[in-house]
């Protein structure tokens, strides 16, 4: 018996889409009787259903809401035999943003990623796009600024996008590479909210600047996080890695399938893994399509894309 009717609604969605959902995925029918849910199906799929629900209960009861990113997880961990740990996800908070919302893993791999963090002074985040690799960094930094861990944050990036030219782009270097840099700044905004964000930005306690800048610096007590770093050189990250001074972190994170490097360069992010493989204190976290936490299309369009790639070479 469910007593609370904003669960039950929650857990039906609008015109019942998410019982639409679990009767696509599980192969059940959902209806719900004098404030009882009933499944209807065959012994395995009722089995499957019954853990569901009691998982999307916990889902709601900790979270005030269910969104399709959560149920539809929540069905794929059933599906791997891996449904118990839907309640470690709920429990891992990073931090709570400027307007109130929780920050935490929602995916297995986001929590390795995080545990990962937690433990080794470099670790490489790598993986698709959509699978929260900076925001969650940059989250951890945050936390660990406020905390008193390190004494600043610095947020960088390689100045390359697709084949485009800097000379052509009006103003001083500084200027020429924000735009590049503003996905690292709308995250910021977003974590810290607008008057923590220029406080921090106006003291330089926050750092975020294009890769060049980091070249002959000595990083101490600082949280660095290298972002897009598919397209650094081997020579800019040999360069960036060895900046970090005492009491310092770096996370590096990027996709290896969105290069943009010109033809002839060799990636850093490809090649490093060959060279610090094994290395105490440093780790490698490999983040799939599983992992992708912005709409569900994302996921189908890297994996059309992929196989599109093997069939054609």
């Amino acid at each position: 018996m469910i007593e609370d009717n904003e669960i039950i609604r929650e857990i039906f969605g609008d015109f019942d889409e998410n019982i639409n959902i679990m009767k696509e995925e599980l192969g059940i029918n959902i209806a719900i009787r004098d404030g009882e849910i009933k499944l209807y199906g065959d012994r395995v799929s009722i089995d499957l259903g019954q853990k569901l629900i009691y998982n999307l209960i916990e889902i709601v009861r900790k979270q005030g809401k269910l969104d399709k990113q959560n149920l539809r997880y929540s069905i794929q961990l059933l599906l791997e035999g891996q449904g118990e740990y839907v309640k470690e996800l709920l429990k891992d908070v990073v931090c709570v943003t400027a307007s109130g919302k929780s920050i935490k893993p929602k995916t297995l791999g986001q929590k390795r990623y995080l545990d990962s963090i937690k433990k080794n002074d470099i670790v490489f985040g790598i993986g698709p796009a959509g699978t929260g690799k900076t925001y969650l960094a940059m989250a951890m930094a945050v936390q660990s600024f406020k905390n008193k861990e390190v004494n600043r944050i610095i947020l960088t990036r390689p100045a390359v996008e697709a084949g485009e030219s800097l000379g052509f782009l009006p103003g001083d270097l500084q200027e020429k590479v924000d735009p590049y840099l503003r996905p690292i700044y709308d995250a910021l905004f977003d974590i810290l909210g607008a008057e923590s964000y220029t406080k921090y930005m106006e003291k330089g306690v926050i750092e975020v600047a294009p890769l060049a800048y980091m070249r002959g610096r000595t990083l101490d007590s600082s949280y660095v996080i290298l972002d897009e770093a598919q397209n650094t050189t081997n020579e800019q990250m040999k360069m960036f890695l060895t900046r970090l001074g005492f009491g310092s972190k770096a996370i590096i994170t990027g996709d290896i399938t969105q290069i943009d490097l010109s033809k002839g360069k060799e990636s850093g992010l490809k090649t490093i893994a060959k060279i610090l493989n094994g290395v105490d204190g440093i780790d490698f976290i490999y983040l799939s399509k599983n992992d992708i936490v912005r709409h569900p299309l994302v996921q189908k369009i890297i994996e059309a894309y992929d196989r599109f790639e093997n069939i054609n070479g």
